[in-house]
Order: C-alpha cells, then sequence, then structure tokens
C-alpha cells in the first residue's frame, strides 16, 4: 500500500483564495511571505491539470520568497475562459488581470508546457513588469505532427449518465505518463519515466474532473500557438529549460536559436527532493541574476509589436 503524501499545510504554508477579474474568478495558490527588494515569482502551470501540479516548486520557493501560482482559465477551480475557442494572449491577459487584482506590478516569472506558451506572451507583451522569464518545456511541433495533436490529443468530455466521461478522463491522464502521445499506446511511443505516486494520480484526476468541461480549450490554444513566430519577441531575461526526461526535451536545441540571447539548460525535473533542489537552485540562480539595470523595451513598444505580429 503507498504511503499518503504529506498534507498540503506542511511547511511552509501552501494558502488559496480566489480574485475577481473582467474575465471572471481566477483561483491561486500562494506560499512565502513579501521580502524587501524581491519581487514575487509567478508560477503558470501545464495543462491539463491545474497549479496544484506546481506544489513543490511554491514549497522549495516559498521557503525564502513570495509565490503565486494561478489556475489558468478553464482549469482547476478558475472561471471558464470567455469563448470555447481562445488563444494564448487571451489567457494571458486574463492572468495580467489576475495579477492587476492581486496588486503585482513587477514580477518575475515560470510557465511550463501551456504555461510557457502563457508566460511567453505575458512578457512579449509587459516586458517591463517581468524581471526574469522561465520557459520549461515548448514543443516546436511541425505542421503535420501540430495538426495531429490539435485532432487527437485533447478529448472534448461529453458528460453522461453512465459515467464514460470519468474512465475517458482517468485514461487520459494516466497514459500521458506513458506513452507519448498518450493515444499512440505501443512500445515505440512509450515513456520511460512510468507513473507516478497513486495520490499524484488521484489528485491531477481530481483538478481535470473540476474542469471537464473546459479543459480542453486552454490546450488547446497552447497545442496551436505559433512559438516560432512569437519566441523570438522576446526582450527579457530567459532561461530555456526542460526535464531531462520530459517529452518536449528534444525540442530543446532548436528552442535556443529562437531565443539567442537566451540561457538554456537542461534540469533534472521534480519528482525527487534530491532533483527538486538542483532544479530549484538552477531557477534561483537565474532570477537572482537579474537586476534592473537591465535594458528592456517599454510595454507600448512591445504591446506595438504583438499586435502587428
Amino acid at each position: 500500500m503507498q504511503k499518503s503524501p504529506p498534507l498540503e499545510h506542511a511547511s511552509p504554508r501552501i494558502r488559496r483564495g480566489f480574485v475577481d477579474t473582467p474575465d471572471g474568478q481566477v483561483h491561486y495558490r500562494e506560499a512565502g511571505q513579501p521580502v524587501p527588494d524581491a519581487p514575487p515569482l509567478i508560477l503558470i502551470h501545464a495543462s491539463p491539470g491545474s497549479a496544484l501540479t506546481l506544489a513543490p516548486l511554491l514549497r522549495a520557493f516559498g521557503r525564502h520568497r513570495h509565490v503565486i501560482a494561478p489556475d489558468t482559465l478553464g482549469n482547476g477551480d478558475s472561471s471558464a475562459p470567455a469563448h470555447h475557442e481562445v488563444g494564448v494572449p487571451y489567457l494571458a491577459q486574463a492572468h495580467r488581470h489576475a495579477l492587476d487584482a492581486l496588486g503585482i506590478e513587477r514580477f518575475d516569472l515560470y510557465g511550463t508546457h501551456t504555461g510557457a506558451s502563457i508566460a511567453s506572451e505575458l512578457a512579449i507583451a509587459h516586458p517591463a513588469r517581468v524581471r526574469a522569464l522561465i520557459l520549461d518545456g515548448v514543443g516546436l511541433y511541425g505542421e503535420q505532427e501540430q495538426a495531429e495533436l490539435l485532432a487527437h490529443y485533447v478529448p472534448e468530455v461529453t458528460i453522461d449518465q453512465n459515467g464514460s466521461h470519468l474512465h475517458l478522463i482517468w485514461s487520459f491522464v494516466r497514459d500521458a505518463y506513458l506513452f507519448w502521445p498518450w493515444y499512440r499506446k505501443d512500445k515505440t511511443h512509450r515513456r520511460p519515466a512510468g507513473l507516478p505516486n497513486a495520490h499524484v494520480l488521484h489528485d491531477k484526476l481530481v483538478e481535470v474532473l473540476k474542469a471537464a468541461r473546459t479543459f480542453h480549450i486552454p490546450y488547446r490554444a497552447a497545442l496551436g500557438h505559433d512559438k516560432r513566430a512569437r519566441l523570438p519577441l522576446l526582450r527579457v531575461p530567459t532561461l530555456l529549460t526542460c526535464g531531462v526526461d520530459d517529452m518536449l526535451h528534444e525540442y530543446l536545441a532548436e528552442l535556443s536559436t529562437l531565443v539567442p540571447q537566451a540561457q538554456c539548460m537542461a534540469h533534472r525535473g521534480i519528482e525527487t527532493p534530491e532533483a527538486l533542489a538542483d532544479t530549484v537552485a538552477l531557477f534561483e540562480r537565474h532570477f537572482s541574476a537579474q537586476d534592473t539595470s537591465h535594458p528592456r523595451k517599454s510595454d507600448g513598444d512591445m504591446s506595438a509589436m504583438a499586435a502587428s505580429a
């Protein structure tokens, strides 16, 4: 029998809240306390889950700084997006609205997978507000691969009285750990790491079930996002990274050519205490190396670039 994981209120405590925005209510998790002369750190999660998947980073960084991880619209406990089809810039703007409502002006920013796409657009549109950026796991799909993923990767769930949607979401969540893509269940597409702890699987399932009607919206937005056109517009200090066991690691080398001024380095993941400590140290070195003397374009300049792209 697998032991239950530590309770979420273990030190440092993770707190939860909601904030009202023009896009609806945004749910967030936070840890740590404000520190003089240190901006808060904003974490943006991957699809199809919620900010709960970032709890190890919240606790680790929360030991010495203020960390906030919102649920993206359509995920977790946040409101649904305004429309069934939205783009990544819309999701980034919704995060900005949440940060505005929380009174956060300048911050460090981390995004993983879908969260990396959202974080990049937030940094492109508002470079003066982002002291430093980490993009963790970015998929640079070819045209055919992207079309296939958009067609098959993210199921749009139909809720019925037989509960078939429960099995569909369970299989989707579980098999994404076993295969890439999850629907190609053969030896060639087998992922090496295997399944996580049963409690991790259960928690992620619950978070996806909360958003069963809408989790496909931000996921498909990220899969269809034109990263090759957008990432060269970044003008903030950036670390490009990916876990060595992440299925998106194969794209890291090409990613570095799109943002040649960025640092580029793989990390060990966050699945074990030792790997988590190494990964957090790598990320913190990037954040702590930045200062206010770094030249950056104004928000107006970058907003104009984003609008014309």
